[in-house]
C-alpha cells in the first residue's frame, strides 16, 4: 500500500476579511507544502500583509477555514501562533524601543530560558547568519536596518515550522542576502515552510519554488517563479511591465550641498561617530550613499536634516548658506526637503489624516494668525494621492490606515510635489511594489533633470545603480570617495561596505573625479 502523503503545512480556504470601505481579503485560498518556499506576490494594498497577519493570529478573519499540518487552526493571538510553530517578521516592526535587543527577543521566547542564555543564542545566530547586532543595545538607538535584523533573529530563534518573511532583504547587503538565502534553503531542507513576501522579483525567482499572486484582495493566479521572467511576474502582479527608467547623463550645475570635514561625536553610546565626512551634491545630479544599516547613515541624515544641530556651521553648507547649526525649518527655507527612513512616527503622524500630515513640511496652507486653509490642504492631498496612485480612503484617511508601500508613496509625493532645491531621501522605495518603485524613481530623475540636487541613502544597490550619477559608500562613520555610476560594480560596492577602500583606489577615484570636474568646467 502507498503511504498517505504528508498533509500541507498550511491550507487556507475562502479567507475573507472586511474593513470599513474595503475588502482586504476576498475568498483567498492558499496551500503551502512542508519544506516549500512560497512567495506571495502583489502590488501595495493587494491584501498580502492582512493575510499574513491572519495566519499569525494578529487579525481575525470574518470567514474561511485554516488548517495547519492537516488540523483545523484556530489561533487567537500571535503567542498561540508561536506555540504552534509559526514565526513572522513584520514589515512594520513590533519592538519595544526602551528595551534592549536581548530583552525584546526574550519576550517572544520560552520563559524557561534566562536572559543571559538568550543573549548568548542571539550572538550565535547573528554570527552564523551574518546579521550583526549587539544584544545589549537599546532598540531606540538602532537604525531601521538593524531593527529588521533583530526581527529576523527573533524569528529564527523560535525554530519555526512556518516562517513568514515580509520584505526581509530590503536593508541587507548583497553578500548578506546570499547568506540569508543559504539559511532559508537550509531551513526548507529541514522541513520548515517559508512564506516569502518581496517586491524584488529576481529574489523570488532565485529562492522560491511556488508563488501565489494577489490583486485587489483576491488570488489571481499561481505559478512556479523559476519558470517566469521578471517581466512575466510583473504582468501577473500589476497587469503590465513597469516602464523602463530613462537615465541620461547630463552636466550638473552649481554645488547645492557641500559637506566638508564633518566630524561629529555620537550622541548615543551605541551610535556611530562621523569621521571626516566630505561630499558635494550639485544641481541636476543624484548622489547615492550605499552601506549596511548602522554605519553612520542615521547620524549623517540627522546632521543634514537639522535634527542634530551640533555640527560647525561651515561644515554643512546649503545653497551657499552655512547650515550646520540651523533648525529644520530654516533649512527648508533654503530649499531642503527630507524623507526619513521611519515612515510612521517621523515621516507621518499615525493618527492624523493625510491632508493634515502635509503640515509637517508644507506650510502654504497656513494663513494669517495661524488659520489653516483646510480646503487647500485637502486639494493638495488629493493631488498627491492621484499623481502617485496612493490607495487610501481619501485625503482625511489616517496615515496609520495605509499599507506601508502606499504611505511611502504619499510621503515621497509630499516632498517631491514641493519642488525642492535639495531633496534628501532615505530608502525611497522600501516596501513599494515594482510599479510604484518605478514611478518614484522616475519622479526622482525628473526632479534631477529639472535642476534639483538629490541625495539618496539606500541599502538597495540596484536602486542606487539605477538612480545615481555618482556613488559613495558609508562604513564605520566614514564616507568613501565618490565613484561614477559607470565605474561602480556590485562587487566593488559590496567590498567597500566593509570599509575596504584603499589609498591607491582613493587616489585613482579622486583623480578620475577631478578630471570629470575639469571637463565640466571647460
Amino acid at each position: 500500500m502507498t503511504p498517505n502523503p504528508e498533509p500541507p503545512r498550511l491550507q487556507l480556504t475562502g479567507i475573507t476579511k472586511r474593513y470599513p470601505g474595503v475588502v482586504a481579503n476576498d475568498g483567498v485560498s492558499l496551500t503551502v507544502q512542508p519544506g516549500e518556499v512560497h512567495a506571495v506576490l502583489g502590488e501595495n494594498g493587494a491584501g498580502k500583509s492582512t493575510l499574513m497577519k491572519i495566519i499569525y493570529g494578529a487579525v481575525k478573519p470574518d470567514a474561511g477555514e485554516a488548517r495547519f499540518d492537516g488540523q483545523p487552526m484556530h489561533i487567537r493571538n500571535p503567542q498561540e501562533a508561536r506555540q504552534l510553530g509559526i514565526a513572522m517578521v513584520f514589515q512594520h516592526f513590533s519592538l519595544f524601543e526602551t528595551l534592549s535587543v536581548a530583552e525584546n527577543v526574550w519576550l517572544g521566547l520560552d520563559k524557561s530560558l534566562s536572559l543571559s542564555e538568550v543573549t548568548r543564542r542571539i550572538a550565535e545566530v547573528a554570527g552564523a547568519y551574518g546579521l550583526d547586532v549587539d544584544p545589549a543595545r537599546p532598540v531606540h538607538t538602532l537604525g531601521v536596518g538593524e531593527m529588521q535584523r533583530v526581527e529576523i533573529i527573533r524569528a529564527l530563534l523560535t525554530q519555526p515550522r512556518l516562517l513568514i518573511l515580509d520584505e526581509p532583504t530590503s536593508v541587507l547587503t548583497p553578500q548578506a542576502v546570499d547568506k540569508l538565502f543559504v539559511t532559508l534553503r537550509q531551513l526548507a531542507a529541514e522541513g520548515c515552510s517559508i512564506l516569502y513576501i518581496s517586491h524584488k522579483l529576481h529574489e523570488i525567482r532565485a529562492l522560491c519554488t511556488a508563488c501565489t499572486v494577489m490583486r485587489g484582495g483576491r488570488v489571481t493566479g499561481t505559478c512556479d517563479p523559476r519558470q517566469e521572467s521578471n517581466a512575466s511576474l510583473s504582468r501577473l502582479m500589476i497587469g503590465a511591465e513597469p516602464p523602463a527608467l530613462a537615465h541620461h547623463d547630463r552636466t550638473p550645475g552649481e554645488v547645492v550641498l557641500n559637506v566638508q570635514r564633518l566630524d561629529l561625536a555620537r550622541e548615543s553610546p551605541f551610535g556611530v561617530d562621523l569621521v571626516d565626512v566630505s561630499m558635494q551634491v550639485r544641481a541636476g545630479e543624484v548622489v547615492g550613499i550605499a552601506g549596511v544599516s548602522g554605519n553612520g547613515q542615521r547620524e549623517l541624515l540627522f546632521a543634514l536634516s537639522g535634527e542634530d544641530q551640533r555640527a560647525p556651521p561651515e561644515s554643512i553648507v546649503i545653497a551657499n548658506h552655512p547650515a550646520g547649526r540651523l533648525p529644520p525649518g530654516r533649512r527648508r527655507a533654503l530649499g531642503l526637503h527630507f524623507v526619513p527612513e521611519e515612515r510612521l512616527g517621523r515621516g507621518a503622524v499615525p493618527e492624523l489624516g493625510l491632508a493634515h500630515n502635509l503640515l509637517l513640511t508644507r506650510r502654504e496652507a497656513v494663513g494669517a494668525m495661524g488659520w489653516l486653509r483646510t480646503g487647500q490642504l485637502r486639494d493638495q492631498a488629493v493631488g498627491i494621492i492621484d499623481r502617485f496612485k496612493v490607495k487610501a480612503a481619501g485625503p482625511h484617511a489616517p496615515a496609520r490606515s495605509l499599507s506601508g508601500g502606499n504611505l511611502q508613496k504619499f510621503i515621497m509625493g509630499r516632498e517631491i510635489d514641493a519642488e525642492p532645491t535639495l531633496l534628501i531621501v532615505s530608502q525611497p522605495t522600501w516596501g513599494v511594489d515594482v510599479g510604484a518603485a518605478a514611478q518614484i524613481r522616475a519622479e526622482i530623475l525628473a526632479l534631477r533633470d529639472a535642476g534639483c540636487a538629490v541625495l539618496v541613502v539606500s541599502e538597495e544597490l540596484d536602486e542606487l545603480f539605477e538612480l545615481s550619477d555618482r556613488l559613495h559608500v558609508m562604513a564605520k562613520g566614514q564616507l568613501s570617495p565618490s565613484v561614477h555610476r559607470k565605474h561602480a560594480t556590485v562587487e566593488r560596492i559590496g567590498e567597500w561596505m566593509s570599509g575596504l577602500w584603499h589609498g591607491d583606489v582613493q587616489q585613482h577615484l579622486q583623480a578620475m573625479e577631478l578630471g570629470r570636474e575639469e571637463a565640466h568646467a571647460h
